[in-house]
């Protein structure tokens, strides 16, 4: 068996943090059964929600498309499940934390009967292009939790120079374990999906970047590059320290180039992809099957049995959770995603979709304390993995200073937390970070808003300057033409106006 290479780069900054991993990889994979009712969400990706394109009673069959892409950034959706169409309706979803989107209501049939697909074992033989448009039609997105439309993410590699793809197996955010597990039990996948997009980028070169605090992991992808002995892939261990799976991050440590200010991984030659959509890739191409489920962790204090699942998109956090033994007590808390990263949510009737990496349930939250004033102790600082400065950005972000929170990076910071954890005065940074981002958003809204508006406002300025200059210049032509003709000419012209006028009147 060959041994991964060990990647000592470090990053600046960065927390180790407590993994709490150790309950919920005890067991296998837990499979989920269909349930009776199926909630599909239709914004599961970044970029505007699916369109749907079936109707209320309208039977449907498992990898279906029920919803096309609705923007150029866009995936579309397929039924989990078959079954009927009982509703088009607003329903609670994670992404809105808790709050109501449209959904799609499948009653299943109890028969999981499957379309038709295209499966593609020979996509080495397939242009490249072929396959992009390909993996577009598979709902396939990043699965590490930002949910980028993969097929995008590759075809806008394919327009910068890249030159390796880097397969992201390092889950450093406490409690989420799913990814472990995936590699663990289904490393063959993982290691097929890495050919089958270095194939569509063109690319010589993968590195499979691992943790360190997850031998088992490790020990399995490296047997399964060991079955395929493709040199073209290395497997790399990095060390055990949050946020170091963060893209930029992780590609300072692996390949030892930066990332611009509100630059890309692919400015520097690199593509990131999460290893579940890595696998998701493999399972679309290969096997057939579009992206209709995913291991998901389910884990908290406040369940009674803390487990990896793989459960349909649209079975709701109720229905997964009574199904690995229910709740321990019932949480004050419910968090789709990890403790740092995650979004809380009011109900556990919210469904599953592509974004949830983890369902964590909270008997409870740890007590920080009152705010305080900042003492200037420069801690944030310290642990900022991209170097900014969070003191300075937090009372930028209270004056509403846009200038200077883009003079001080506030684009680059990655929402990772850390600078939270260790403020003495309990000031809740991160939260600070996005308000301001937010309004930042809506000010490029605004701005893009009113040049729009300026815009339209010039070019009807510009018409009516055009078209009066037309109507001036026809006049003075008509004038030349009648002073040529002479006094007749021009009588016999005023005469038949007349005729036209008294012809109008009749």
């Amino acid at each position: 068996m060959s041994a991964p290479t060990v990647d000592l780069g470090m990053m600046h900054g960065g927390l180790r943090l407590p993994a709490e991993k150790q309950a919920s990889t005890a067991a296998p994979i837990l499979e989920i059964p269909v349930p009776g009712v199926l909630v599909v969400p239709l914004e599961q990706h970044v970029g505007a929600p699916s369109r749907p394109i079936v109707a209320i009673g309208d039977t449907v069959l498992r990898g279906q498309v029920i919803a096309a892409a609705n923007t150029a950034v866009g995936v579309p959706v397929h039924a989990p499940s078959s079954g009927r169409v009982v509703g088009i309706e607003d329903r609670p979803v994670a992404r809105r934390h808790g709050d109501a989107a449209p959904c799609i209501v499948i009653e299943c049939d109890g028969k999981d009967r499957a379309c038709t697909t295209t499966r593609h074992d020979d996509y080495l033989a397939m242009p490249p292009s072929d396959l992009l448009s390909h993996i577009l039609e598979g709902g396939i997105v990043g699965l590490g939790g930002a949910v980028f439309p993969t097929a995008q993410k590759l075809m806008q590699a394919k327009t910068s120079e890249v030159e390796c793809l880097i397969l992201n197996g390092v889950e450093c955010e406490p409690c989420i374990s799913c990814d472990d597990m995936l590699m663990r039990e289904n490393p063959a996948q993982v290691v097929g999906g890495a050919r089958i997009l270095m194939h569509a980028l063109q690319v010589e070169t993968c590195y499979i970047a691992v943790e360190s605090d997850k031998p088992e992991a490790i020990s399995r992808m490296a047997e399964a590059l060991d079955d395929i002995d493709d040199k073209r892939i290395v497997l790399k261990q990095v060390p055990t320290i949050y946020p170091s799976g963060a893209e930029d991050q992780l590609v300072q440590m692996l390949v030892r180039r930066e990332v611009p200010s509100g630059g890309l991984p692919t400015d520097v030659g690199c593509l990131v992809q999460n290893v579940g959509t890595a696998a998701a890739v493999h399972d679309w191409v290969v096997e057939g099957n579009p992206l209709i489920s995913r291991v998901t962790t389910v884990t908290g204090d406040g369940i009674a049995s803390p487990v990896n699942v793989r459960a349909r998109f649209g079975t709701t956090a109720a229905q997964i959770i009574k199904a690995t033994g229910g709740y321990r007590e019932q949480p004050r808390y419910l968090v789709f995603g990890g403790p740092m990263t995650g979004k809380a949510v009011t109900t556990d009737d919210v469904p599953l979709d592509k974004s949830a990496n983890c369902i964590l349930a909270l008997a409870d939250l740890p007590s920080s304390g009152p705010t305080l004033p900042c003492i200037r102790c420069g801690d944030c600082a310290a642990v900022c993995p991209v170097q900014l400065l969070p003191q300075q950005l937090t009372w930028y972000a209270r004056a509403d200073d846009e200038a200077k929170l883009r003079e001080f990076g506030l684009v680059d910071c990655i929402e990772c937390g850390c600078c939270d954890l260790v403020c003495p005065s309990h000031i809740p940074l991160t939260a600070e970070f996005r308000r301001a981002k937010h309004r930042m958003r809506e000010l490029a809204d605004e701005k893009a808003r009113a040049e729009r508006a300026k815009r339209r406002y010039e070019a009807r300025n510009e018409r009516l300057a055009r078209e009066q200059s037309e109507r001036e210049t026809e006049l003075a032509r008509q004038k030349a033409s009648a002073r040529a003709a002479g006094p007749d000419a021009i009588a016999d012209i005023l005469a038949r106006k007349r005729g036209q006028r008294k012809d109008g009147a009749e």
